[in-house]
């Protein structure tokens, strides 16, 4: 199955034999990858009292950016997946990016909802709770292994390619 997906017209236009498949999924997959963590870090940052002056409330407008950007990436990432998946399925770095993109996924959904609910109060008090301690905590670390376990990915994958 893994043979099929990677000899298809698919993974070659990704693979770059055309001019266009791999310059465009990196471009879109790092434009993704920096929209997801900077305005997670954005949203940890200010929970956690820098930026004062952008009420917590206010956050809640961006959620759709971030729901966007996540979209691009599963679909840029899938399509630089395809242009080699037998490797990917065996490359322990990009498994645990993987790994850790679901799970960064599933906290930051939980993040989100938890913000949504609990952000006026948090500004009326003018404090987080340690509930949000946690999430920002949580989500930040999540969001900033994931960017680890991606670069990780690329230089690895070339040194075992060699």
């Amino acid at each position: 199955m893994l043979q099929y997906l990677e000899n298809s017209a698919f993974s070659e236009w990704a693979r770059g034999e055309s001019l266009w498949g791999w310059p465009f999924a990196l471009t879109v997959h790092a434009w993704g990858t920096a929209i997801v963590i900077g305005f997670m870090f954005i949203f940890g940052l200010r929970l956690l009292g820098f930026f004062r002056t952008i009420p917590m409330t206010s956050l809640s407008r961006l959620f759709p950016i971030v729901w966007i950007a996540v979209v691009l990436q599963v679909c840029s990432g899938f399509t630089l997946w395809m242009t080699k998946p037998s490797k990917y399925i065996t490359d322990g770095a990009f498994l645990i990016k993987f790994s850790l993109v679901c799970t960064g996924l599933v906290v930051t959904w939980f993040y989100f909802r938890t913000l949504r609910q609990e952000s006026p109060e948090w500004e009326a008090k003018g404090v987080v709770s340690q509930r949000g301690y946690r999430f920002v905590a949580a989500t930040m670390a999540l969001w900033a292994a994931v960017l680890v376990a991606g670069r990780l990915t690329a230089y690895l994958g070339q040194l075992y390619a060699q």
